[in-house]
């Protein structure tokens, strides 16, 4: 945890952006795999963990905007728990470690809620993504489950989502550390992949360090020889020379903080000359979008901008054909790159993701409303503020089957050289992302710098096997 002064400071900054009512915080359960004491890994629920710092399951939290109060509910550990986990911090100590004063057994919460209810007070909550605080909210408050997200309140949702984007001192810290650490694991992943061995073997030791570092992975790992499947979690492969390596993996520290970093390296020493061709390419649009990075500017406008660099790139090498601009604006370049450029991050990989991309990505006056296949998946839209953590992460996917479905319906032949593409059909991805603060004058990398490069890349697999 943090020191109990930043949980105080940030509910007293939540407290004074709504007006009245109670502002409910669930945490989260543990999660059964198959039965109910062998368990998921647990991990709290993040904006619980951003206000009060408490990493463990079944608890809950109010504050009363109108009374001034904040209560914490949650069960101390009885002898079961004591012989099975041994004596841990009591509630009581890890709620004086938040900043909190009053703690009730956690039954008290269905008390207090039919309080509120009989006194016709607002009881605002958040939009719940876990089963079981979905079936809590829908019981208490007799709102169906399909309901809830619509009835979730929208003044809550947006002083959580203003609040958590800017990124505090001590916040910076821990993501510096998440891309750091993040950076070592990909360098040794670098330095051991070699021709026979399986994807998993590289997935295993990419999580050990993980755990090793004290954190553990912010995401499950995409370790895979096949790079055009945006989230290929499969890490049956076996690694040959002539293969390219797409390594996106990062660490969680033990305060909840993400990495998210991306790199593609080939199996062999050096990358062949269309690998390198088509990596350069990507490097080119990671670059300008990089450079592109400050107060004020539209994340939209970095995302576009990018992806006509992508576009230009392909047209050199006869990938695509036409006007640039055009191509871009119609959505021909998504051939080739099918997603965002980037996304915010924070304690969520993808931050605050649960309380709806509309809220977190985009305003009221550029709402996320397009259907156009690729810019749909860009998840950050809205103007920069110093203090925002974002990815920037372009690439290059060759999908066999888009390829097959946009060929025979004839699309895009204006801006898609499709014979040429053919030769390219087996070629696979490229991704490179790092993670970026937006500073008051432009931005900087967090972490540690990590081989970019082809150059500095095949210097390290030179040593690899």
């Amino acid at each position: 945890m943090f020191k109990k002064e930043v949980y105080l400071q940030r509910r007293s900054a939540l407290q004074s952006k709504i007006n009245s009512g109670i502002l409910l915080f669930l945490g989260n359960e543990d999660s059964p795999m198959n039965y109910k004491d062998n368990t998921y890994h647990f991990r709290q629920d993040s904006t619980f963990l951003y206000y009060f710092g408490i990493s463990e399951p079944s608890v809950a939290a109010i504050i009363d905007l109108d009374e001034n109060e904040t209560i914490l509910f949650g069960n101390e550990m009885g002898i079961d728990d004591i012989v099975w986990m041994g004596r841990q911090k009591t509630l009581a100590e890890k709620s004086a470690d938040a900043g909190l004063a009053k703690v009730l057994p956690l039954d008290q919460l269905d008390v207090y809620l039919k309080k509120y209810q009989e006194k016709k007070r607002s009881v605002h909550f958040l939009p719940p993504y876990r089963p079981e605080n979905k079936i809590k909210l829908a019981s208490w408050f007799n709102i169906p489950i399909d309901q809830l997200k619509e009835q979730s309140s929208l003044s809550f949702i947006k002083a959580v989502v203003s609040q958590r984007s800017i990124k505090s001192a001590e916040e910076i810290v821990e993501l510096d550390r998440a891309a750091s650490v993040s950076a070592d694991i990909h360098l040794m992943v670098m330095q051991t992949a070699k021709p026979g061995m399986y994807e998993r073997e590289l997935a295993a030791k990419i999580q050990g360090e993980a755990l090793a570092a004290g954190g553990n992975l912010a995401y499950p790992v995409i370790l895979t020889v096949r790079g055009e499947i945006l989230h290929n979690h499969y890490h049956g492969n076996l690694l040959s020379e002539g293969q390219l390596v797409l390594n996106d993996s990062g660490v969680e520290t033990a305060l909840g903080y993400a990495g998210d970093l991306t790199r593609t390296f080939p199996v062999a020493k050096k990358f062949s000359a269309e690998q390198k061709d088509v990596y350069d390419i990507v490097l080119n649009a990671y670059t300008h979008a990089k450079n592109l990075l400050a107060p004020g500017v539209r994340y939209l406008d970095v995302h576009l901008a990018s992806c006509k660099m992508l576009a230009q790139g392909l047209k050199d090498i006869g990938l695509m054909k036409g006007n640039v601009d055009d191509a871009v604006q119609a959505g021909a370049h998504a051939m080739f790159f099918q997603c965002g450029t980037g996304h915010m991050m924070g304690l969520d990989v993808h931050d605050m993701e649960d309380l709806g991309e509309q809220y977190v990505g985009y305003t009221d006056d550029l709402l996320k409303n397009t259907t156009q296949f690729g810019l749909k998946s860009l998840r950050l839209g809205k103007a920069l503020e110093a203090g925002y953590v974002l990815t920037v992460e372009p690439g290059v996917y060759i999908i066999p089957e888009l390829i097959d479905r946009w060929k025979a319906a004839n699309q895009f032949t204006e801006f898609i050289n499709y014979d040429k593409l053919e030769q390219f059909r087996n070629f696979s991805g490229i991704r490179v992302e790092d993670d970026f603060l937006v500073t008051e004058n432009g931005s900087r990398m967090l972490g540690k710098h990590l081989a970019l490069t082809t150059d500095e890349i095949e210097s390290i697999r030179s040593g690899a096997y």
